[in-house]
């Protein structure tokens, strides 16, 4: 694990992390250390939850502390600072019908499109849905997707119940350049128009905040992180994270289960107090 002096870390004015992978456990859980950290850096550091979850998820996740962050939902579709809407970048209404129609033609492949206030599937069966509610905490089943209204679309995600970089990806690599086509876990692919990405967000957030990037810190453990962690001069992939993240990267922490995040923040904590 390649490391950084505490001192180092003393300008840092913007930590940015993704959630499923990065700062949230196997259970789906954010630390009590976490939250503790996050009290002694408030007044120093602005806080940014960037996650292809819906908006809805994240915040549950961080309800003690959601007013006073910045959320970055749907993989950068989407960002809000409590009631405020900083960004909503929509799937180009065009494409939806097709993507559809190809993603029906994958086998065990769970389709669900993602709106601003609620997601939409077709599959009401038990054994999805549970799965389902840990990442999209408001949605409703259909019996057409494609009478779903187009306008509100932020993403279409992909759920494969085995691996859907070697199942899905392969099928609908054909959408790349007209869209942005992302791996953003073992399960998932999410398609969304080619400006929604959490680095498009997170550049937004620092340019609104008069933030650089050498002031940045970002945590990310998969595909879906990439854009993001190059806006981070202290970019961390998890130990967990895909190879391409920690290839990009320039430090690594360590997994998700390790507390790898709140290692960090330990060290930013200890930068800030003797700065």
């Amino acid at each position: 694990m390649k490391e950084i002096h505490p001192m180092d870390l003393s300008n840092v004015k913007l930590v940015v992390t993704d959630m499923d992978g990065t700062l949230l456990n196997s259970k789906g859980e954010v630390s009590d250390r976490f939250f503790e950290l996050y009290r002694l850096l408030k007044n120093d550091i602005h806080f940014v939850a960037a996650s292809g979850r819906q908006y809805h998820s994240i915040k549950h996740k961080l309800e003690p502390i959601f007013r006073d962050i910045t959320i970055v939902a749907e993989n950068g579709g989407m960002a809000k600072r409590d009631q405020e809407e900083l960004l909503f970048t929509g799937l180009p209404e065009s494409h939806l019908h097709s993507i559809i129609d190809r993603a029906r033609e994958i086998a065990q492949t769970e389709i669900i499109l993602c709106g601003k206030n609620g997601a939409f599937i077709e599959n009401g069966d038990t054994s999805f849905t549970d799965i389902l509610r840990e990442y999209y905490h408001e949605f409703q089943v259909t019996n057409d997707l494609a009478s779903v209204d187009p306008s509100e679309i932020i993403k279409v995600a992909l759920y494969h119940h085995e691996d859907s970089e070697a199942n899905i990806l392969p099928k609908i690599k054909i959408l790349e350049g007209q869209l942005l086509v992302k791996v953003s876990g073992k399960h998932w692919v999410d398609i969304s128009h080619p400006d929604a990405n959490k680095g498009k967000a997170v550049k937004l957030i620092q340019d609104h905040m008069q933030i650089t990037p050498e002031e940045t810190m970002a945590f990310g453990d998969y595909n879906n992180d990439l854009e993001m962690l190059e806006c981070a001069h202290y970019s961390y992939a998890m130990q967990n994270a895909h190879p391409n993240v920690k290839a990009m990267a320039r430090f690594q922490t360590g997994s998700n289960e390790d507390n790898g995040v709140e290692s960090i923040l330990e060290q930013l904590v200890e930068a800030k107090t003797n700065a």
